[in-house]
């Protein structure tokens, strides 16, 4: 987990998961474009080359080749285990903790 916290950390790394999250399956000069057009994200292709593998290493990017381009998709499944910690609560608990029935 706390591979995942450490690459959320990053505000360029929350942005290329946003536009995964908006259109999967592009390749690393469509989401620089994308950052740079959307975002105003001036980092180089090698910097954000080196912020996709930080995701792929935590779990948060799927990549597979087509053909001679490497596609990045969206994992959300490393983020299951922190929504269930700490923002799924039984309705039950949630009113024990507010000191209601």
């Amino acid at each position: 987990m706390g591979d995942v916290f450490k690459a959320l950390a990053d505000p360029t790394r929350r942005l290329i998961l946003d536009e995964l999250a908006e259109r999967d399956d592009q390749t690393l000069f469509e989401l620089c474009a994308r950052l740079a057009n959307k975002h105003a994200v001036a980092s180089s292709r090698q910097a954000i080359s080196q912020h996709i593998d930080i995701l792929e290493a935590a779990g948060l990017v799927d990549v597979r080749r087509e053909g001679r381009y490497k596609l990045h998709r969206i994992n959300t499944a490393p983020l299951e285990p922190i929504v269930e910690r700490w923002l799924t609560r039984p309705s039950s608990e949630s009113a024990q903790e507010r000191g209601t029935p």
